[in-house]
């Protein structure tokens, strides 16, 4: 069942020179689960981003600052400091991939690879591609089937990929250009999000 998604999460880690590849469904959620996985407790970042960032670190309790930036100084991705984790939401160029990093990708529309929603995690390690993997899926392990088989379950979260997008992004992978995208997002500084 999960096949056509593990040929898209193959032939995307291919295309950007990751070891593994997970996809989700969307890159916002993809971002909160490396966040989750990887402990984050503070961080700084762009105030030049879409609002579900900073919404996922309230939601998260993450403590947050904005870095002091006068203009969207970043193109196709940024990094969230203190952490190897990347928004690279807009970015989507061939051996792409960072080592020791979590490059976060998104294929909403807009996007270089415009399959419509879903997002992916590209990483290096086998340990966090097994983790990552499990808590996408309800905390499932893929290799027991049927999953009800299995005993014990890591936290999850529903968080999975239809194999329809997953289709899709095969399918549109081989045309896709490569792009590393300017948008203008509001500075959300000015925004009065929480009250």
């Amino acid at each position: 069942m999960f096949d056509v998604i593990y040929e898209f999460e193959h032939k995307l880690a291919q295309f950007t020179g990751a070891p593994y590849c997970i996809m989700t469904d969307c890159c916002t959620h993809a971002l909160e689960l490396c966040f989750i996985y990887n402990k984050v407790e503070r961080t700084a970042f762009t105030p030049f981003t879409y609002l579900s960032i900073p919404m996922v670190m309230h939601k998260l309790g993450i403590k947050y600052t904005w870095l002091n930036e006068k203009s969207q100084d970043w193109i196709g991705e940024y990094r969230f400091a203190y952490t190897d984790i990347w928004d690279s939401a807009r970015r989507l160029e061939r051996d792409m991939y960072r080592p020791r990093s979590f490059q976060c990708l998104s294929f909403g529309h807009s996007k270089p690879l415009q399959i419509g929603r879903g997002g992916a995690i590209l990483t290096d390690s086998l340990q966090a591609y097994k983790d990552l993997k499990q808590m996408c899926y309800d905390g499932r392990d893929l290799t027991i089937s049927p999953w009800q088989d299995q005993i014990h379950f890591k936290v999850g979260y529903h968080y999975k990929p239809t194999i329809e997008e997953a289709e899709k992004g095969i399918q549109l992978l081989r045309y896709v250009e490569e792009q590393c995208q300017s948008v203008k997002y509001p500075d959300l500084r000015n925004v009065r999000i929480y009250e």
